[in-house]
């Protein structure tokens, strides 16, 4: 059984400490654990419309994502900066934040910039390539959209 507690906050509402930690899990995975210098910071985690959803468990914060809200051409979402701690992989976290997001989104298209080793995953959760293989970073990544017309289903 998976007894991580999930949290869902607005930016807005993140308190300095919870902000810092979900940003250090991330710098650990993205920046140290792939050896990927990169603006981390990019000016997105406190808008009005971002929300941080991670599972926490005995007070350490082992899996996070961003799920920003876009307005170009219609109200959609993006999920990026998904990520969980090395000691806790393989273990559901993942699946478990990416069906809450996905809860959020409904019937909106949502998009991501997988790298590309996990491109199957995404699909699983109704993703489709939506553009070429590119480097971000140094690391091959794919844009893929999931389509806005029907709610995600656990399958």
């Amino acid at each position: 059984m998976n007894s991580a507690q999930l949290h869902r906050e607005w930016a807005g509402d993140l308190d300095p400490r919870t902000l810092y930690r979900l940003l250090k899990l991330r710098q650990d995975v993205f920046v140290v654990e792939q050896e990927c210098p990169y603006e981390e910071l990019d000016g997105r985690d406190l808008e009005h419309d971002t929300r941080h959803l991670w599972l926490e468990e005995d007070g350490e914060i082992i899996c996070t994502l961003r799920l920003l809200e876009e307005h170009e051409g219609g109200k959609s979402f993006r999920i990026g900066r998904l990520c969980t701690t090395p000691s806790r992989r393989g273990q559901g976290h993942t699946t478990r934040l990416l069906q809450t997001a996905l809860a959020d989104v409904g019937t909106l298209p949502c998009r991501i910039h997988a790298q590309t080793y996990l491109v199957d995953m995404y699909a699983k959760h109704g993703f489709e390539p939506e553009g070429e293989e590119y480097l971000l970073d140094g690391v091959p990544h794919v844009p893929m959209l999931r389509a806005g017309g029907k709610a995600w289903q656990k399958n």
